[in-house]
């Protein structure tokens, strides 16, 4: 009996004793369950607390470009590539004369950046300007974003096989003057056609004598004489250098800057604009390597 009473408080004793194992196990897990909750609560918080600013990074955003006709190309890729990087936004490109697209600014369109391929469009919008450019007076330049972007050339591109065997501007001239030669050109509104005007000039041609002769004809943007050359309805055309490239006509000269001055291409953020800031950060891109890498394969000379 003595034995077996024994036993029995050495079995009490581990019974007290795994009982209050037990209940210390239960405190440590019960604080371990807490701790994770407060953590849990915590990270949560942090989450909501976040979200807002998540939010706000990937808020939609909408760039409207107006650009000269002679960056169509360049500036699609550039868009393509931007809207990759940033999901986020949305370029919409309008692409014209720099004289149609200066006109649709002044009548209220919608635009947050605008690049011309002449100086005198910008001018024309730019109430720091000449007041004998911006003879209207009219103010949509946001103060301190305008800067020269891109510098062209004005070039002389012949059809495939060049049929009449132009080689330089000199031999357009002489075809000029006696009637063999066709030349497409842009109107006077735009701004290679304003450059070809100057060239005709350097060389002492009248236009309205070779317009009235049928030696000239007519394209409302750089894109519509470029096409006049492609599908050879004319001997040759004066277009820019990027241009040609682009089309893949042949240049068989460049203009220099005494003949027609440079063709300089401006760009500048609108005081109409919606997102300036957007506007802004597209407008860095274009001009970082990335950007410069683009515009010299097609012949452009970044300025920025």
């Amino acid at each position: 009996m003595g034995k077996l009473y024994f036993i029995g408080r050495r079995q009490t004793r581990v019974w007290k004793f795994s009982e209050s194992v037990g209940n210390k196990k239960k405190k440590l897990i019960a604080l371990l369950l807490a701790l994770t909750m407060v953590f849990a609560l915590c990270a949560c918080g942090a989450k909501e607390e976040s979200a807002p600013e998540e939010a706000a990074a990937a808020e939609p955003v909408e760039i409207i470009v107006f650009g000269a006709a002679s960056m169509t190309e360049t500036l699609t890729t550039l868009g393509e590539q931007y809207m990759a990087d940033h999901p986020e936004v949305t370029i919409i490109f309008n692409f014209d004369s720099s004289g149609t697209l200066k006109t649709q600014i002044q009548e209220g369109a919608d635009c947050d950046i605008f690049i011309s391929a002449g100086q005198k469009q910008m001018n024309q919008l730019d109430i720091s300007a000449d007041a004998s450019v911006n003879t209207e007076g009219l103010d949509f330049v946001l103060e301190g974003s305008r800067f020269n972007i891109l510098e062209n050339k004005v070039a002389l591109a012949v059809p495939d096989g060049n049929p009449a065997g132009i080689d330089s501007y000199d031999a357009l001239i002489a075809g000029l003057k006696d009637g063999s030669i066709m030349l497409a050109m842009g109107n006077s509104d735009v701004p290679v056609g304003q450059y070809t005007q100057k060239i005709l000039a350097y060389y002492e041609l009248v236009e309205e004598d070779l317009a009235n002769a049928g030696s000239i004809t007519y394209g409302s943007n750089v894109k519509e004489v470029t096409t006049q050359v492609s599908e050879a309805t004319v001997d040759c055309g004066i277009i820019y250098q990027t241009d040609a490239f682009s089309a893949g006509l042949t240049v068989v000269d460049t203009a220099t800057a005494e003949m027609c001055g440079q063709v300089i291409y401006p760009a500048a953020i609108m005081n109409v604009s919606k997102n300036p800031e957007a506007a802004q950060a597209f407008l860095d891109y274009i001009t970082s390597d990335a950007g410069d890498e683009v515009f010299a394969a097609v012949g452009f000379t970044p300025m920025a």
